[in-house]
């Protein structure tokens, strides 16, 4: 049978650049022959100068025994440099930067009153969405692997490597009883040459709860100093199986981030769709995601960028500064104030690839942008403009609008008035998850939008009803409690599963 882990959060920096679409920062490793595949992969970075916090959040599903993470760092980890998190948080970074449907009714066309100037649409933020480790003299001499440190943090046994052949790193994971994915040894291969250590997190299954063969992990945070803002996501290959997605959670003091060694674009925003996308909106989106990567193939998309303490409309919470604090804001020099509050950015970067990738993610500072905002005209058109700006105020926001369709008793109505629902309705926020698991070429993205979106190359299909949606399996996949959809990538990160011991 074929098992499946997911990581659904996870950063980290080592080595260069990737593109625009799949695996994961790592690779996993399964015992007995079982075959590992991930499929999504969700991380939070936070940077200040030469300093970077990576934060993942793990959700396995497997065999119990023994399942570890392996991650490319630039340096080696101190046990005081690592720590657990609370796995509620990254459902709410998540939610946050989330693409978002806003509905908007017509008022009454005959209200004497003036209209209201700010936005009052209702939010539907959417996103479909064991051996013992030994490390002595001999493993120096065999392996060309040396123990850099070791300790325990929480379910986590937890050891650095560094090594001087890709060979040796990959016959010391095996000779200690780590199943080793087939071509994960060239892979290794040119971080190695890099001087990269490798961070090795083993979970004790016995500090493990498992909840109907989901292992819930602790989210592990860490934290080192590097020139280089990274993110790698090479060993993620030795897992791929098919495209896979990656969201990249930048959070950086009024900084808003891309990538430097792949092309970059933006979601288009402000569409309106149809009424029915309301309960198909992960269906929607991944029509809308792939049509833009088929407009500009291997690009990194950006989804949202904004203050972390602020949106309008808002699909959940906002990031305090308890919040910044546990995501690495403490350990950021000069970039935390007292009060908490200090103007973090929030950039979600999402990705789409296979086995092309070649490079891993290098991060650069852009300055920011604005789009994805204001109310419908009284024709109900709305700009999809997305304008450099001296902030960040862009966000992927898709709408429905509700015309007005009560009495008309006035001799001089006013139409084309945007805002909230009439009285006797509830329009209350949702948020889904799983947007990385939601059906894809099944519907043409035409069928969604309500009307002709030149700007990119779509008409509508007027109204024509869309067809039955497709139920699609969800695997056990990446997505954050409670929050957006966790698509995901290849991270640095590099998962393994011990083997179990004979007995």
């Amino acid at each position: 049978m074929r098992r499946l882990v997911s990581i659904v959060t996870g950063l980290a920096l080592v080595a260069l650049a990737a593109p625009a679409a799949h695996a994961f920062c790592g690779f996993y490793v399964g015992g007995a022959g079982a075959e590992m595949f991930n499929n999504a992969t969700q991380v939070v970075l936070m940077r200040h100068g030469t300093t970077t916090v990576l934060s993942m959040q793990n959700n396995y599903q497997g065999p119990p025994e023994g399942f570890a993470l392996v991650v490319p760092v630039p340096v080696v980890i101190k046990k005081d440099q690592v720590k657990t998190l609370p796995r509620e948080l990254f459902a709410k970074v998540d939610t946050l930067g989330a693409p978002r449907l806003v509905e908007y009714w017509e008022q009454d066309p005959c209200y004497v009153e003036p209209p209201y100037e700010y936005e009052r649409g209702e939010v539907m933020a959417v996103s479909d969405s064991a051996g013992e480790d030994s490390g002595g003299d001999d493993d120096r001499e065999r392996y060309h692997v040396t123990i850099e440190a070791k300790f325990s943090v929480a379910e986590y046994d937890i050891v650095v490597l560094s090594a001087t052949d890709s060979t040796g790193l990959d016959g010391w994971l095996r000779a200690n009883k780590y199943q080793i994915p087939k071509g994960a040894e060239p892979l290794l291969r040119p971080y190695i040459e890099a001087g990269t250590k490798f961070f090795v997190a083993k979970v004790d299954p016995k500090k493990v709860k498992f909840e109907g063969g989901m292992a819930t992990l602790s989210p592990l945070r860490f934290h080192y100093d590097s020139p280089e803002f990274t993110l790698p996501i090479r060993l993620g290959l030795a897992n791929a199986n098919g495209k896979q997605d990656l969201i990249v959670n930048i959070l950086a003091p009024n900084t808003r981030y891309e990538v430097a060694n792949y092309p970059n674009t933006t979601i288009p925003t402000n569409i309106t769709v149809k009424d029915e996308v309301r309960t198909r909106f992960g269906e929607f989106y991944a029509a809308l995601f792939d049509h833009v990567l088929a407009q500009a193939p291997g690009a990194v998309v950006t989804e949202y960028s904004w203050d972390s303490g602020s949106c309008d409309p808002c699909p959940g919470p906002t990031l305090d500064g308890n919040d910044l604090a546990t995501l690495g804001a403490d350990v950021l020099t000069g970039a935390y104030q007292d009060t908490g509050y200090a103007n973090f950015t929030l950039t979600r970067l999402h990705a789409r690839y296979g086995k092309e990738v070649s490079q891993d993610l290098v991060f650069k500072a852009v300055e920011g942008i604005e789009g994805g905002r204001g109310i419908p005209d009284a024709q109900g058109k709305i700009s999809m403009d997305v304008t450099k700006t001296g902030y960040n105020n862009f966000q992927g926001r898709y709408l429905i609008l509700h015309p007005w369709t009560g009495a008309i008793a006035c001799e001089a109505p006013q139409r084309g008035r945007w805002g909230g629902p009439p009285q006797q309705q509830i329009a209350a926020p949702i948020a889904a998850t799983n947007t990385a698991f939601a059906p894809r070429g099944q519907t043409e993205l035409a069928a969604f939008v309500a009307s002709d979106v030149p700007a990119i190359g779509v008409m509508s299909s007027g109204g024509i009803t869309l067809p039955p949606p497709v139920r699609k399996p969800q695997g056990c996949g990446c997505a954050a409690e409670g929050g957006a959809s966790a698509s995901g990538a290849a991270l640095i990160v590099l998962v393994v599963l011990r083997r179990r011991r004979r007995r």
